[in-house]
């Protein structure tokens, strides 16, 4: 029997508009899917494409103490 490996997931309850529900409900007929699938897949994709600079650009913004040098000591520290 194979073992299937467990990925942690969060759930989220969301409001969609309902125009915007049924364009997805369809395009993920068209693709074979459900819409939960087609939606997890989507923000899923959106996630793996943020570019590292971007999620820095995000993080210096909103959470300055990531602004702080390290000294030389806490650096070496870091890579060890």
């Amino acid at each position: 029997m194979a073992t299937v490996a467990r990925i942690n997931t969060r759930r989220k309850l969301i409001d969609i508009p309902e125009d915007v529900f049924e364009t997805l409900n369809l395009k993920a007929a068209a693709m074979g899917t459900n819409l939960k699938k087609y939606i997890e897949d989507l923000l899923i994709r959106e996630s793996e494409d943020m570019d590292d600079a971007e999620l820095y650009r995000y993080l210096v913004a909103t959470r300055p103490e990531g602004k702080i040098m390290l000294s030389e000591s806490e650096k070496d520290d870091f890579e060890r």
